[in-house]
């Protein structure tokens, strides 16, 4: 008598991305493009400021620029000897004597503080500072931000507008980046149709929308992806081994959807396997659970694969969960790809605690608490729209309103 086949245990959340981030290699081409069309690319090497910034003494506030020990008594007048707008050079500030300066201004030789407007008086050609400033005052020194040789950025660092604009406050004009990391999506099941194909009352029985397609490639969008999408592969071996072969020789990435199970119309695997190598991995989450990961051969070396589950919100999880934090070391971002997570009050309760690690869609109240979707099936993408992210809610843990939980928002998980 044979022996029960003995599946494989399921990888934690910790060991599948574990797992994904190690074999994850980044792309080496890089390219160097204007600071003003490098929103969202990864920076390929560590960028140096040549200059101090501010490049000179100058004033945070419009006022009056002085000497402080001129002001000690609390109230003085002064007389106004010059006007210092911003771009401006000033001449030298005698003693008993203001500048009227304005933000941004250089400060005058012989001034050491600046009074705000706010707490002076002006009547014709004088002022009167009724306030005693200390040295240093309302002003910005030469570097406090940034010395002349240091870092301000480092390579790995995947820009955003802050960073291109401190990029330019240093004059960086043009900035070395990585390539654009190249993904190919195609979708299998001969159930699935497009959007305005056919409408919705002439569906045939188990015919269903391809959502996943529009999902899928909203995030790669966002993640600043160029995507080729193949569409919807026919449900036979032949099609999926000739779309790999295809989508192999010019991406860095596959991404599937759908036909991932064993099942004798789920052609993922066996394809994969005949143009690579592929591990099928059951994960211990929830939503999602089947992943499969890979490689698809080419000329020369390979092009990388992941497959998702076709239920809606499984994919949607999964790719937030595994493939973005896989994609993003592919484009070569260094240091913590994986989402923040914020302690806050559930205001629901979950009494059956599940043995995987459920991901559970929640939205904040108006009590800054998190209020659970009633519907948590891997099929309701309503919950993804209805809700501003996830719970991660380890295995075996019931929750109770009132209990401290692990909320990560949808926008981290999709920044």
């Amino acid at each position: 008598m044979n022996a029960p086949v003995q599946k494989p245990p399921m990888l934690s959340v910790r060991e599948a991305l574990d797992f994904l981030l190690e074999a994850a290699t980044p792309v080496e081409q890089v390219e160097t493009i204007p600071t003003l069309e490098a929103n969202g690319r990864v920076l390929a090497a560590d960028q140096l400021s040549t200059i101090d910034v501010p490049s000179a003494d100058n004033t945070q506030m419009d006022g009056y620029a002085v000497r402080a020990e001129d002001c000690a008594d609390g109230e003085k007048t002064l007389r106004v000897t010059q006007r210092i707008p911003a771009g401006s050079v000033g001449q030298q500030l005698e003693p008993g004597t203001a500048a009227r300066i304005f933000t941004g201004a250089l400060i005058p030789p012989g001034a050491d503080a600046v009074v705000m407007q706010e707490q002076c008086e002006a009547v014709g050609d004088s002022v009167t500072v009724r306030h005693a400033p200390r040295a240093g005052e309302w002003i910005r020194r030469r570097g406090e931000d940034i010395g002349a040789g240091a870092t301000i950025l480092a390579a790995g660092t995947r820009l955003r507008s802050q960073e291109l604009g401190l990029a330019a406050s240093v004059g960086l004009a043009a900035l070395p980046v990585r390539r654009r990391l190249r993904v190919a999506v195609f979708f299998t099941g001969d159930e699935l149709t497009m959007p305005g194909d056919v409408p919705a009352d002439q569906l045939k029985p188990g015919s269903i929308y391809n959502s996943n397609r529009f999902t899928l490639r909203g995030l790669l969008e966002n993640l600043g992806c160029d995507i080729t999408d193949y569409g919807i592969v026919p449900d036979s071996l032949d099609a999926t081994r000739a779309t790999l072969r295809k989508a192999a020789r010019e991406h860095d990435l596959i991404i599937t959807s759908g036909g991932v199970s064993v099942g004798e119309e789920d052609h993922i695997k066996p394809a994969v396997e005949a143009e690579g190598k592929l591990s099928m991995w059951q994960i211990a989450v929830k939503p999602g659970k089947p992943l499969a990961f890979g490689q698809v051969s080419r000329d020369e070396g390979h092009a990388f694969f992941l497959g998702l589950p076709g239920n809606p919100v499984s994919s949607f999880v999964t790719f937030l969960l595994f493939v973005r934090p896989f994609l993003l070391r592919l484009q070569g971002v260094e240091g913590p790809v994986e989402p923040r997570g914020y302690m806050m009050r559930a205001d629901f309760d979950q009494a059956k605690a599940d043995r995987r690690n459920e991901f559970l869609r929640v939205r904040v109240n108006a009590a800054g608490g998190l209020e659970l979707f009633p519907n948590q099936s891997s099929g309701v993408l309503t919950s993804t729209v209805w809700g501003d992210g996830l719970v991660d809610n380890p295995a075996g843990n019931r929750i109770a309103a009132g209990d401290l939980v692990r909320f990560i928002p949808f926008a981290e998980l999709q920044n």
